[in-house]
C-alpha cells in the first residue's frame, strides 16, 4: 500500500490556459496514481491587490500559505520571463513565512522558449527556494515550451520530455519517502490550512 503524502503543485503563470497549468494537471494525475493527496495552487487566482501590496493577513493569502505548510512535498511550475520565474510567482513567495519549506521535499520545473534560459533553474529558482529552508530540493527540469502541446485543451508532452519528467518525478517521490516531514510541522500545516485535503 502506498504511503499517503500531501503534495502541493504551485503554478506561476499569470495567464490561462497555460503550459504551466497543463503540466500541473499532468503531474496531478501522475501523483494520484500513487494515492498521494494532491492540491493545485494557481498563483494567478490569488487576489492581485494582496500580492502587489503585500497583504500578508489577507484570508486568501493565509489559506494559500496554509496549503504550503500542510504539504509534505511542493512542486513549483513557472514559465520563464526575463531569465527567471514570473513576477506573480515571486510575489507569492515573498508573502510566505521565512521557513515556509522547512521539512519539505521540493521539485522545481521551468518552461521556457529557448535553452538560453536553462540556467535559471540553478541561478534564480534554486536559491529562492533554498532560502525557505527545504529539507531537499530535487534536481529540477527545464522544459522547452514547444515540447508541451495544449492546443486540444489537454496537455501532452513530447516523448523525450515525458520520459525525463517521469524520471524526475520518481526521484521526487523517492525523496518524499526518504525525508519524512516532522509531526510538528505537519500539525502546524493542519492548523494553518483550516481545510482538509480531499
Amino acid at each position: 500500500m502506498s504511503e499517503s503524502f500531501s503534495i502541493l503543485i504551485i503554478t506561476g503563470s499569470p495567464v490561462q490556459p497555460s503550459r504551466a497549468s497543463g503540466l500541473a494537471e499532468l503531474l496531478d494525475r501522475r501523483l494520484a496514481r500513487e494515492d498521494f493527496r494532491v492540491r493545485r495552487l494557481e498563483v494567478r487566482d490569488l487576489p492581485p491587490e494582496a500580492l502587489c501590496h503585500a497583504h500578508f493577513e489577507h484570508p486568501e493569502i493565509l489559506r494559500a500559505a496554509g496549503w504550503v505548510a500542510q504539504a509534505d512535498g511542493v512542486i513549483v511550475v513557472s514559465p520563464v520571463y526575463k531569465a527567471a520565474y514570473t513576477g506573480a510567482f515571486k510575489s507569492f513567495i515573498d508573502l510566505l513565512p521565512q521557513f515556509a519549506l522547512r521539512d519539505k521535499v521540493v521539485l522545481p520545473l521551468l518552461i521556457g522558449g529557448t535553452l538560453a534560459h536553462v540556467l535559471a533553474l540553478d541561478y534564480a529558482v534554486r536559491p529562492m527556494l533554498q532560502s525557505l529552508d527545504p529539507r531537499l530540493i530535487v534536481n529540477g527540469l527545464f522544459i522547452l515550451d514547444k515540447s508541451i502541446d495544449v492546443s486540444t485543451g489537454v496537455a501532452t508532452l513530447s516523448p523525450d520530455v515525458a520520459e525525463r519528467l517521469e524520471q524526475i518525478v520518481d526521484v521526487f517521490v523517492d525523496g518524499l519517502r526518504a525525508h519524512r516531514p516532522s509531526v510538528n510541522q505537519r500539525a502546524l500545516g493542519d492548523v494553518l490550512a483550516q481545510a482538509q485535503w480531499e
